[in-house]
């Protein structure tokens, strides 16, 4: 049993991610900015605690997420104004990515999206740059670190039932929601990810065996899958 902390508890797949991993025997607690959404991650049956990670500065998230084995991270601004994006996706997301190295906290999954990376190709005028430029700094900040992290890069999110199938791989597609927290709950449950970035969609191979190809190199570097050192 690991202790689990979800950043961003609330959201759809940290939902979905909460109640598999209490199902699989697992203490998880759900970090939420919202009062009125404890009840909804409490249903998952996680704990939840109530904390806006975008106004703490490092030591209050250390206090956070002290005593956790494993840290996720699925918040986010949400849209919204460009200042806030950056505040939530970026600098709150390097902040908790302190406060884990500073806790020694090793494990670090961070769900990002396909397509994340500097060069990210999103012009400027776009409403979509803010979170491109965010989420490509985080990702990137994270790699650089002592840490055993793991980068999620699923598709374009849907409600679709979970199917427990996936493709790993760089072209892009949907995923269901319910599929990204398959895949994030059995990361945790397989530390030889650590110091990979793995862009998936729903597919035909069953969710263990597409990461198993990741370990063992068996899904080739031209098809998205990243690894690195931690």
């Amino acid at each position: 049993m690991s202790a689990i902390a979800i950043i961003g508890g609330h959201g759809k797949v940290a939902l979905h991610l909460e109640q598999i991993l209490v199902n699989r025997g697992h203490q998880v607690t759900g970090v939420v900015r919202n009062p009125d959404h404890v009840a909804d991650v409490e249903a998952t049956g996680a704990s939840a605690v109530v904390a806006d990670i975008e106004t703490l500065v490092i030591w209050q998230i250390e206090d956070l997420l002290r005593g956790f084995d494993v840290i996720v991270w699925s918040a986010g601004a949400g849209g919204g104004s460009p200042e806030r994006t950056y505040a939530v996706d970026r600098d709150a997301a390097i902040r908790t990515i302190d406060a884990a190295l500073r806790l020694e906290t090793r494990r670090f999954v961070m769900v990002s999206y396909q397509g994340a990376r500097l060069d990210h190709g999103v012009d400027p005028e776009d409403s979509f740059f803010a979170y491109a430029e965010a989420k490509a700094a985080a990702d990137e900040y994270l790699r650089r670190q002592d840490l055993d992290w793991t980068v999620l890069a699923p598709g374009a999110l849907t409600d679709e039932e979970s199917t427990g199938k996936i493709t790993v791989t760089g072209t892009r597609g949907p995923v269901s929601r319910a599929n990204v927290a398959l895949v994030a709950a059995d990361v945790i449950h397989a530390p030889e990810t650590a110091g990979h970035t793995i862009p998936f969609v729903d597919g035909e191979t069953d969710i263990a065996d597409a990461l198993r190809a990741v370990i063992g190199g068996g899904t080739a570097a031209g098809d998205g899958v990243t690894p690195t050192a931690g």
